[in-house]
């Protein structure tokens, strides 16, 4: 049988437990346990990379439902990417102070729900921060922070609780020109959890999904838990600091390092505090364990912008866990982290 469209990476790898590298961008598969096979599926989509970890043994099956999950993951980017001229919520985003437009279901539910959790995270995860996309250039050779007059005047365009939903019509209506909804917060979550319905409708009882900065785990590895590590944020490239076993949950995390410039000695990153307009402050990283990826994807999101006390205080009434790397490079934890985390050094404390 022909090689499946993700790419397929297969071989023995070293003894030990898996050990995955969560934090932005980068997840590397550092070790898998040896008396069981798995076959890992890699490929691009919404703009990361993405690994479907499953196991041996039915070859055709696994590969089948690799493309399954890849086909569905470039589907959902084509649906829910606001960068994408032809999108839905780029249609959405056109015709703000215009008119409603009509979307797919998905969509719609998906920003109904994002809007759901912006009033859980008291609009720290906030759908309408889009509005301040172009202020903050992270990839200028010669980068500048806008000024208070420039935020201040897009600012007044980001604001959740003004989209309007038609359940009805199926319609989302952005009320003032210059409002834009983005979904880069919720959506690779949300892409996990799909795959991993997909995945469980197949049969599939062990599997491990990596998208980026987030990982889902479901049953185990040869017996054994799925170990996630969690990468320092100021620690090279494949750095971790701590790990923990994971299964039939989701680890997700934002930092502040994926995308940043320093001006005047002072790190600006690309995550945005949607009431100020300016990158969040307190926390270099808010990784969060939840069983739903979804809402873990967006609370982490929130729990960096909110800082250490009100973002554990948001976490803990979500039923969700989280560990924190303030920007002494201190950490902060919830019980059930605590419990099972494994500390192989503190995160480094220098900038």
């Amino acid at each position: 049988m022909s090689e499946p469209a993700a790419t397929r990476a297969r071989g023995r790898l070293a003894r030990g437990a898996l050990l995955l590298v969560v934090a932005l961008v980068v997840v590397q598969l550092v070790r898998a346990v040896r008396a069981s096979r798995f076959t890992t599926f890699s490929g691009e989509a919404m703009a990361t990379t993405w690994q479907v970890t499953l196991p041996e043994g039915g070859d055709r099956e696994a590969a089948a439902a690799a493309d399954a999950c890849f086909a569905l993951f470039r589907r959902l980017d084509l649906e829910l990417s606001e960068w994408k001229e032809g999108s839905p919520l780029s249609a959405v985003n056109r015709a703000a102070g215009l008119r409603p437009v009509q979307v797919p279901q998905e969509l719609f539910a998906l920003v109904e729900r994002s809007l759901e959790i912006a009033e859980a995270t008291e609009g720290a995860f906030d759908p309408s921060w889009a509005a301040l996309w172009g202020l903050w250039d992270f990839r200028a050779e010669v980068p500048s922070v806008p000024s208070a007059e420039a935020i201040a005047d897009r600012l007044a365009r980001v604001d959740y609780r003004r989209v309007v939903l038609d359940s009805a019509a199926r319609t989302i209506f952005l009320p003032a020109a210059g409002m834009k909804l983005g979904l880069g917060a919720i959506a690779k979550g949300y892409a996990l959890e799909r795959a991993a319905a997909l995945l469980g409708e197949r049969g599939f009882e062990d599997f491990l999904l990596v998208s980026g900065g987030q990982v889902y785990a479901r049953g185990t590895r040869g017996g054994r838990p799925w170990q996630v590590g969690v990468r320092d944020p100021r620690g090279a490239r494949d750095e971790v600091f701590a790990t923990l076993p994971l299964a039939g949950s989701s680890l997700s995390t934002s930092a502040d390092n994926e995308s940043f410039f320093v001006v005047d000695d002072v790190r600006y990153h690309h995550i945005l505090d949607p009431k100020t307009g300016w990158p969040s402050r307190g926390l270099r990283s808010a990784t969060v364990l939840h069983p739903d990826p979804t809402l873990a994807d967006a609370l982490s999101t929130a729990v960096l912008v909110l800082g250490q006390e009100r973002g554990l205080a948001v976490a803990a009434r979500l039923g969700a866990g989280a560990l924190l790397v303030d920007d002494r490079g201190e950490l902060t934890m919830t019980p059930d982290i605590r419990s099972r985390l494994s500390l192989l050094h503190p995160p480094r404390s220098v900038e």
